[in-house]
């Protein structure tokens, strides 16, 4: 099979990071990113300088879509909701970075961007894009919503607690959550150039992340009710990565007989046959309180890579589980996992172009 791919807005970072990947992905024939100002792709991403790439404008890419067999949308808000039908009714399958169908109500769209929604019709069909735990309707899927970099390693992290029945949702899932300067985009803007971004954090968004009602909307099947998120967010001073910490309260019954050891087991069950998910499973060596920092996931081991790496441990004393996942926003976060949806959809082992370690 070879592939023919279309980027809608190719000169952010997502559209860098995805034609990078998809430029050592075996079954990938040709690759067509899109500019609106006459860029030149070597100058916008010299780290692909001399890989052959070149932007055309949006309106060649639609005159193309016929030559096409998947289009990535990854552009602000907006766009591939008035695009998407266009690629759509001409078989070309889509594959959304951007934030358009990641809600099935057109209403509630609209309370968490503040603008109408421009295609309700296809909000339907949209399948939300955590291949690990849609695979199957990804693989019968035309159009994907791909999940936003806090919500897929969120969703990933807590997956199997909230599967299980042993939290107490009454009260509020509490999320830290932070994200490289790579994630406010590439934009200038004073507060994430080196000089006041480096040995900072930079909080923000804290009336409300627009993550938290994608995090509630589809964390709740897993939880089989609704719930509620408390989200916390702040860019680090570090280009790419997603870091989160969440803790969520124990129903009383099932306090007693929790702790990490089996925390780990059900995590381990949950994910054993996924190859991107790798639970921390190293066993405490010392005695309480200790700083056994290799227990818990690092921000550093899964940069460049598409894996996300869950650490879990209790606090018996509150009755708290405490969940650490970590992914690279760029890759899991956004052009790994829309890779890894583009490969099921096209019937393609959803490792390929993927299997790389982190740096």
């Amino acid at each position: 099979m070879t592939l023919r791919i279309g980027i809608v807005g190719g000169t952010g970072h997502a559209g860098g990071e995805l034609a990078r990947l998809l430029l050592n992905h075996p079954g990938v024939g040709s690759i067509t990113p899109t500019a609106r100002g006459g860029e030149e792709f070597d100058r916008v991403h010299p780290n692909l300088l001399g890989c052959g790439l070149s932007f055309l404008d949006v309106e060649e890419l639609r005159r193309r879509a016929d030559d096409l067999d998947v289009v990535f949308f990854c552009t602000p808000s907006g766009e591939a909701m008035r695009s998407a039908a266009f690629f759509l009714d001409r078989g070309v399958k889509v594959i959304d970075v951007s934030a358009d169908f990641r809600f099935r109500d057109p209403q509630r769209y609209a309370e968490v961007y503040g603008a109408p929604h421009a295609a309700p019709h296809l909000l339907d069909e949209a399948v939300y894009g955590v291949t690990e735990l849609h695979r199957e309707q990804v693989a019968a899927a035309r159009l994907v919503a791909n999940p936003g970099c806090y919500a897929i390693t969120t969703v990933l992290g807590l997956a199997p607690l909230l599967s299980s029945g042993l939290a107490d949702l009454d009260i509020p899932v509490h999320l830290a959550a932070v994200n490289g300067t790579t994630g406010a985009g590439n934009k200038p803007l004073t507060e994430i150039m080196h000089a006041e971004a480096f040995g900072s954090m930079l909080p923000y968004s804290l009336e409300g992340h627009r993550h938290a009602p994608e995090l509630e909307n589809h964390l709740a099947p897993l939880a089989g009710r609704e719930l509620c998120v408390d989200m916390t967010t702040a860019h680090g001073n570090f280009a790419r990565g997603i870091y989160i910490q969440a803790s969520l309260a124990v129903r009383p019954q099932e306090r007693a007989r929790i702790d990490r050891a089996s925390l780990l087991d059900l995590y381990e069950r949950y994910y054993a046959d996924e190859f991107f998910v790798r639970v921390n499973s190293a066993p405490k060596k010392a005695g309480l309180n200790a700083k056994e920092y290799g227990l818990y996931p690092r921000l550093t081991a899964v940069t460049g890579s598409n894996f996300c790496h869950i650490g879990v441990d209790y606090d018996a004393a509150r009755g708290f589980v405490k969940v650490i996942a970590v992914t690279d926003n760029l890759v899991k976060g956004a052009a790994g996992s829309a890779i890894q949806n583009m490969n099921v959809m096209s019937g393609l082992d959803e490792r390929t172009g993927l299997c790389h370690y982190g740096l």
